[in-house]
């Protein structure tokens, strides 16, 4: 296969979630064929992604994920966090495409890039990398959830809920929670 031919797609999860981290995912399909099914994750149950997650990653020509913690969420800030996690899955494809469509954000990196506004509802590389980017994302908020049910992270997976909230309240600011996300920081900031 011809590397001048390949085209990835790259998008995130859990950029505006409270809690967990940011994981961002790229991928590059094969020229010509298509898995039946594949969509914008938010469209697709998670049943349906956990399904297609495995055919993505067995048909993908190349695929990587990197996982960006709430304290580094916090230290970069979320936007430099997400262009430093799409950058850095972009680097480690092998091979490396000729272009990377990537969902909303401009990448600046050395293989060119082109931001596409709702390219992960648009374009067929990108919608492989959100499912792969969520069900990455879902899996640790499982873990999470198993480690310190006291959250729910099981079921509103870090986001801003009135259910997480609630908790919040109630168990304070847990060891996932980024800190940084104002109300986070106002929980903080009203301990003290």
């Amino acid at each position: 296969m011809n590397a001048d031919q390949l085209i990835a797609g790259a998008d995130e999860a859990g950029r505006g979630a409270w809690a967990g981290p940011l994981v961002a995912a790229a991928v590059i399909m094969p020229p010509g064929k298509r898995i039946r099914g594949v969509k914008d994750s938010k469209q697709l149950t998670p049943k349906q992604r956990v399904a297609l997650f495995p055919k993505i990653v067995a048909q993908a020509v190349s695929c990587s994920v990197v996982c960006i913690s709430p304290a580094e969420v916090d230290q970069l800030g979320v936007h430099q966090a997400n262009l430093f996690a799409l950058s850095h899955c972009i680097t480690h494809l092998d091979p490396q495409p000729a272009l990377v469509l990537v969902d909303g954000f401009a990448v600046d990196h050395y293989v060119p890039t082109k931001r596409m506004i709702h390219g992960d509802a648009r374009s067929y590389t990108i919608a492989a990398a959100s499912i792969v980017a969520k069900v990455v994302r879902d899996t640790l908020l499982q873990f999470m959830q198993q480690h310190d049910a006291r959250y729910g992270f099981g079921a509103h997976k870090g986001y801003g809920t009135a259910e997480h909230a609630r908790q919040l309240k109630q168990f304070g600011v847990g060891p996932w929670h980024r800190r940084s996300f104002a109300p986070i920081a106002e929980l903080l900031y009203t301990k003290h």
